[in-house]
Order: structure tokens, then C-alpha cells, then sequence
């Protein structure tokens, strides 16, 4: 698997159509095991989507990109993570991670023309339990750490006691930027005041985790027009692409002999959560 992020610097380049390079990440079994920087030679964004297909790449991670350069990537089979910014190599960690989710996807391209569908196992994901939208607006909330990159172990539980996900069973912290809305918004608030060391719980209403459910992201499409969607079973996780080549996650909760219904609500939406935050480090 290769994924190739718009480049300068050190950094992700925020207008794709204007790209001067790009660094090209080399992945096994979700770990990279090497990296390049490459040239575009002044290509222009529908030649840019030719010269990633050309080097084999899989994945863009980028910042800005207009619907033009979206339907060209998506003609050349390259996968899209758009609106993320900050430092490249962090950004294909959080990829990997399952804790980048491309902006702009939305229910309202659901029921457009030109889906795909892949299975859970595609060995990457564009959402995590803990990740938000990269590169969204800055939340209105001040804090010693925002803007700074944060490590910060976790554990999540319901109300029940259930354990929904854990950073100390994976055995690594969580890494991210605080404040730059690639949280939700109250992980993000609890650690903008943290000192490094510091132990906190909190309890936090949907809204300021996944929301409520939204009954328009039930949603159903024709068997026949969703290549792939055949062998998915009502329970399996998957994903779907909307016109923009864009994946979101989405659950199978109906099946019959020509249709199947899909929920693209997040999995712990409607739910009041529970974290236990460790700050480990402040880089």
C-alpha cells in the first residue's frame, strides 16, 4: 500500500492544485516501512492525479482540493483523505490509526451516483473511536496546550461500565494536535488544560461527542448498482465512496433480495461517554 501526502516542509501543503511534491509512504501490515519525497514537475491537479495513479499510490492525504481534482483522483482509483493539515508524518500515523477522517463527507452525497464499496478489512480507515474531522475549524475554547501536539493515554467507557476502546490496551498513546479539531470536542477540551502527568475523568453529553443519530443517514441503495455490496451481511462494518471518491464508514442494518440499507451514523452516537485521560508528553 502506498499513501502520498501533498508536501513543504515537513508539512501538509494546503492547495493541492498547486503541489510541488509530495512524500510517498511505503506500507506493510499498517506500519510504514519507508518514505520519499517526489517532484510533480508543475503538473496541474488533472495531471497530478495520473502522475500518483502512475507511482501506484493508493491513498492522498492533502488540505485544500476542489471538485475538479476530486473527480480526477477518484477516475485514477486513488483513495482521498482531504482538509487535513499540521505535520505530514503525524498525519499517516493518524491515518493508520483509524484517527483521520476526510472533510466534506456528508450525508447529502449519500444517494448520489458513482459508489463503491469496500469491506472493513481493506487494512485502513478514514475514522477512528476518538478521531474527529482533520482540519476542521478551530473550536471556540482557549487552553495552555491548544495548538500544541499532545501524547495522552485513554480509556473510554459507557455509562454501563462497558469498555469501548482503550490506548493502554494498544500499548501506545494517542497522538494529536490539540485544539485543531481532530478530537472530539470534549477529549479536546479536557486535555487543552492538562499538565503533563495529570489523570482526569470525564463525562461527556453526544454533543460533545458523536452528536445524536441522525435518521437521514439511514439510508438504502439498489444491490445491483453497488458493486461489491452482494456479499455484505446485516451487522458487517463497511465503507462507501461518495462522487468525490470519499469513504465514510457505515454499518449494514437491512438486507433483502435487491436493496440494502446501510447507517452512517457513527457507532457510539446518542451515547453519553466516560474517558479516563493521562497526559503523557507535550511536544
Amino acid at each position: 500500500m502506498k499513501i502520498a501526502v501533498t508536501y513543504d516542509n515537513g508539512n501538509i501543503f494546503q492547495h493541492f492544485g498547486k503541489t510541488e511534491t509530495f512524500k510517498v509512504y511505503e506500507v506493510e501490515d499498517g506500519k510504514i516501512i519507508s518514505s520519499e519525497v517526489v517532484g510533480s514537475n508543475g503538473a496541474g491537479h488533472g495531471a497530478l492525479a495520473g502522475l500518483l495513479a502512475g507511482q501506484a499510490v493508493d491513498v492522498l492525504i492533502c488540505g485544500g482540493i476542489g471538485g475538479g481534482a476530486q473527480a480526477a483522483l477518484a477516475e485514477a482509483g486513488v483513495e482521498l483523505c482531504s482538509g487535513a493539515q499540521g505535520d505530514v508524518d503525524q498525519a499517516v500515523e493518524a491515518y493508520l490509526k483509524g484517527e483521520l477522517i476526510s472533510t466534506g463527507v456528508n450525508c447529502d452525497h449519500h444517494h448520489e451516483d458513482g459508489h463503491s464499496c469496500g469491506d472493513h478489512g481493506d487494512g485502513h480507515s478514514c475514522g477512528g473511536h476518538c478521531g474527529g474531522h482533520c482540519g476542521a475549524a478551530q473550536p471556540a475554547f482557549t487552553g495552555r496546550n491548544v495548538g500544541k501536539i499532545c501524547r495522552t493515554h485513554y480509556k473510554g467507557t459507557l455509562n454501563d461500565g462497558t469498555q469501548f476502546d482503550s490506548s493502554y490496551d494498544r500499548g501506545e498513546p494517542l497522538e494529536f494536535t490539540c485544539g485543531a479539531g481532530q478530537m472530539i470536542l470534549g477529549f479536546d477540551k479536557a486535555v487543552a488544560d492538562m499538565e503533563v502527568g495529570q489523570v482526569v475523568n470525564v463525562h461527556l453529553a453526544p454533543e460533545e461527542a458523536y452528536g445524536m443519530p441522525d435518521p437521514n443517514a439511514v439510508f438504502s441503495v439498489d444491490i445491483a448498482e453497488l458493486p461489491g455490496s452482494e456479499a455484505l451481511e446485516p451487522g458487517q462494518q463497511a465503507y462507501l465512496a461518495n462522487q468525490f471518491g470519499q469513504p465514510f464508514p457505515v454499518k449494514v442494518v437491512a438486507k433483502d433480495e435487491k436493496t440494502i440499507t446501510f447507517d452512517a451514523n457513527h457507532e457510539l452516537a446518542g451515547q453519553e461517554l466516560n474517558f479516563q485521560i493521562e497526559l503523557v508528553e507535550i511536544k
